[in-house]
């Protein structure tokens, strides 16, 4: 396994190892050294079929660094950096993970994340570093045109509440 860094500070791309054989497969997605011991507490597993996208999220007060993988199917992955003082603040990171390249991604802390299904049944399971506090959620909308993001799909399925999300002008003027 290695972890590789990226243009985003403390953002890394984790390439995973997996041992294939007649029987199927093992795959090492994770390991406690790599990312300086963060302690995941919260552990999810998000279904998609293909088409959807969710995002983009971000928690406000109790912030969350997050670790992701695929473990079914194909994802078009998006992280906005929206860390105060970064130098990529606005800018966003995007990757294909799926459970054919054995990639994961770690997030740090103050990044709105969101994706795209891009297989029939997408499966990701992720970790965060705090509890999801519904209170201190808000979104990005995935498609606002001052970030530019480069969607591999034309007609997507999003969520109502996703619709409803703020543009990153608005999140700069209420939350910096």
């Amino acid at each position: 396994m290695k972890v590789l860094n990226t243009r985003f500070k403390d953002l890394k791309v984790i390439q995973g190892v997996t041992f294939k054989d007649n029987r199927g497969f093992f795959r090492e997605i994770y390991r406690n050294t790599f990312l300086n011991k963060k302690k995941f507490i919260f552990w999810s597993l998000s279904k998609s079929k293909k088409g959807v996208v969710r995002g983009l999220h971000l928690q406000t007060k109790f912030k969350q660094a997050k670790f992701l993988s695929v473990v079914k199917g194909e994802i078009f992955d998006v992280a906005l950096d929206l860390r105060k003082n970064s130098k990529t603040y606005g800018r966003y990171f995007s990757i294909h993970l799926s459970e054919k390249n054995s990639k994961s991604v770690f997030l740090p802390a103050g990044f709105a994340h969101g994706f795209c299904g891009l297989g029939k049944e997408n499966l990701v399971f992720y970790g965060c570093t705090n509890y999801r506090s519904e209170k201190h959620e808000v979104g990005i909308l995935w498609n606002d045109p001052a970030i530019k993001i480069k969607w591999p799909i034309k007609k997507p399925i999003v969520s109502l509440k996703d619709k409803k999300n703020i543009t990153l002008n608005n999140f700069r003027n209420l939350y910096l």
